[in-house]
Parts: C-alpha cells; sequence; structure tokens
C-alpha cells in the first residue's frame, strides 16, 4: 500500500477515491517512563521513553489507516495528515487520517 502527504503519487493517476480513512490509538504514560521523565526535566535533554512511546504508536495509528484503505479496496492512501489530541490527564490520542484511492494501472 502506498501512501503519502502528497495530493497524488509521483508517476501514478488516480483512478477512484474510495474515502476518507482514518487510524488512531490513545496512549497513555507508564509510571516508569514518568519516574524517569520527571527526572530528565530536572537536567533538560530528550526524554526518549515518550518519543519511543509515541513513535509506536504513530506506528499502530499508520497500520490501522492502511487496514482501513484496504479495506475498501483502495491501492494508496493521499493526502494524509496527523493529528494529536490530550483526552484526559496522562494520555493522549495520536490519528491519522486520508483519502483512500484507487490508482489506474
Amino acid at each position: 500500500m502506498i501512501y503519502s502527504t502528497t495530493d497524488s503519487i509521483p508517476g501514478r493517476e488516480i483512478d477512484a477515491i474510495c474515502g476518507v480513512v482514518t487510524g488512531n490509538v490513545v496512549q497513555s504514560k507508564h509510571i516508569g517512563r514518568d519516574f524517569m521523565a520527571g527526572l530528565k526535566s530536572i537536567v533538560g535533554g530528550e526524554i526518549r521513553g515518550y518519543t519511543e512511546m509515541l513513535t509506536d504508536a504513530r506506528d499502530v495509528a499508520v497500520e490501522r489507516l492502511v487496514a482501513s484503505a484496504h479495506d475498501k479496496g483502495a491501492d494508496a492512501v493521499v493526502g494524509i495528515r496527523f493529528t494529536t489530541s490530550a483526552i484526559m490527564d496522562g494520555s493522549s490520542e495520536i490519528m491519522v487520517f486520508g483519502t483512500a484511492v484507487t490508482l489506474k494501472d
């Protein structure tokens, strides 16, 4: 499955639009990561535990987007965008959305 933040796929022509597709995941903080993040905030620098957590969450959201596009019979997803939002204290949602399309051969 091809997916892109652009509105088209270079060298390919869009045949049909299958619809909007999304993928999301709500991720909560881990007590161990929170403890280490608190220590890191004292001395500064990247909080790698959170970076890894959000990278994993983003990957899951993209996998769900691709599965949704596949279910619609799409060959590609164009115009994808990512959003994040706080759901409650200690958790956030990562959502990816785009337009599922079929491509001409």
